[in-house]
């Protein structure tokens, strides 16, 4: 199907403007009416953030996502052009999106003026339809707003009074789209004021020239409530111009947060060799960012973000990919031993507490796997005191060594010389694919790491390894 050229095509064709809050609250209803998924991607907000989003779009409110890092508010603001429009009319050539029938520039204006019905036409897409910017401090307004441009007025033989030397900013090259802010605490409070008319009155004013510009837009901002206090503040008459204020929160189940590990994480390899992340393992991971979000070494206000497990499952996929090459085996299978080499994934991303300041990145990352490790391994085998296994160890002093480059089949192997050790990880993780030995060798360390997170063994780290006993 063409779309018309002109203004006059344009009006054969029926073409009925609206403005972009009446156009994203019509396309949410009729994606309500046909039951599709408003946010595609997004896990464990069904019944908490997206149907606040949904009534700040029917109500026709600006908004703004608060809440701590990795809560993805960036992701469900990049979502929202998804409600607009596919193809929208603009005078061609427009720098601030003209609509056809109602220019709000003075070039549009002369245009229509001039060629009236030949006006000439273009489409815009969508996503053509979204800018973003970040807060930082150096921002200006004129990179808000706009200003006069001098070497514009220069070339084209302008006054400096007039409305044509001016060099739009992001907000009024925004119209007739969704305008968002991250980080807006960062913001300088100056800039802020200059949001002002944009929220309430819809229209922008520059540098005290005598121009108005009555935008059509939908502005969205994201911040971090620890934002607030500790880099900025959102001045008082800014929040009070904000319809809405959706609040964002971390998954409120394990069973989410592996969802989410499971969407984003990135579990290919290039060569098509087989990744297989155990359930428990994947348990281990999620509850490790659970453990942190409890942690009173940890700093609570700051948040645990979400990308933690997302990047702790990808480190873990990498130890045990470095061990499958080195001994040549056919699947990459992390195991108890790889949660060892998570550190770097989780302390660049834990904000520490007095007392975890105290003991250190190291050591507070180390009693937060425990617990998880204690916490998934009580699931599994709690209700069986593996007092048969524990007794071995017991007699004559027996220790057994693993090695993080120990292969799979060798694993096995060794392993059953201890009492039950073998029996009971078959018996209960049988949900498992346990008869591949690659997965067997993960049960076999996650049954020891767990009786060591319940202080049933003790362990001592060797080179390359460790010794249960």
């Amino acid at each position: 199907m063409s779309h018309p050229k002109t203004l006059g095509e344009l009006k054969e064709s029926g073409y009925q403007p609206c403005t972009v809050k009446q156009e994203m609250r019509r396309n949410l209803i009729n994606k309500l009416r046909k039951h599709e998924t408003i946010f595609p991607g997004i896990v464990g907000y069904d019944d908490t953030v997206i149907p606040q989003v949904i009534h700040a779009i029917l109500s026709k409110h600006d908004m703004i996502f608060l809440g701590l890092r990795g809560q993805a508010k960036t992701r469900m603001i990049r979502a929202l052009p998804s409600l607009l429009n596919e193809w929208i009319p603009i005078l061609d050539g427009s720098e601030v999106a003209d609509s056809p029938f109602v220019p709000i520039s003075k070039w549009g204006q002369n245009l229509v003026r001039m060629k009236e019905d030949g006006a000439p036409i273009a489409w815009l897409h969508r996503e053509e339809r979204y800018t973003e910017k970040l807060a930082t401090p150096d921002v200006t307004i004129a990179d808000i707003i706009g200003d006069i441009d001098p070497i514009k007025a220069a070339k084209q033989k302008l006054d400096l009074s007039s409305e044509e030397a001016l060099n739009y900013g992001l907000v009024p090259r925004a119209n007739r789209g969704i305008f968002a802010i991250n980080e807006i605490p960062d913001l300088s409070p100056k800039i802020q004021v200059g949001l002002f008319n944009i929220m309430q009155e819809r229209d922008v004013q520059i540098r005290g020239m005598n121009v108005r510009l009555p935008l059509d837009l939908v502005v969205v901002f994201s911040a971090n409530p620890q934002d607030y206090t500790n880099r900025g503040r959102i001045v008082t008459p800014l929040k009070d111009r904000i319809g809405s204020e959706i609040r964002t929160h971390y998954p409120l189940t394990r069973e989410q947060g592996m969802v989410i590990t499971d969407q984003e994480a990135d579990f290919t390899r290039e060569d098509g060799t087989e990744v297989v992340v155990p359930t428990f393992m994947k348990k281990v991971i999620e509850e490790v960012a659970r453990a942190a979000r409890e942690s009173k070494d940890i700093e609570q206000a700051s948040g645990v973000s979400a990308r933690m497990s997302i990047t702790c499952m990808e480190n873990v996929i990498s130890s045990a990919e470095r061990r499958a090459i080195v001994n040549n085996e056919s699947i990459i299978c992390p195991r108890a031993s790889d949660l060892l080499h998570i550190h770097p994934a989780m302390t660049g991303k834990l904000e520490l507490s007095y007392t975890g300041e105290e003991r250190g990145a190291e050591m507070v990352a180390r009693r937060i796997i425990r617990q998880a490790i204690q916490v998934v391994f009580a699931e599994y085998f709690g209700h069986d005191d593996c007092q048969s296994t524990v007794d071995w160890f017991h007699e004559d002093g027996h220790k057994f060594q693993l090695s993080d480059a120990l292969d799979a089949r060798q694993l096995c192997e060794n392993a059953q010389i201890v009492h039950g050790l073998v029996g009971r990880v078959k018996a209960y993780l049988k949900e498992e694919q346990i008869e591949r030995p690659e997965i067997m060798a993960s049960g076999i360390e996650f049954m020891l790491e767990g009786l060591y997170a319940h202080k049933r063994l003790s362990k001592t780290e060797v080179d390359g390894g460790v010794s249960y006993s």
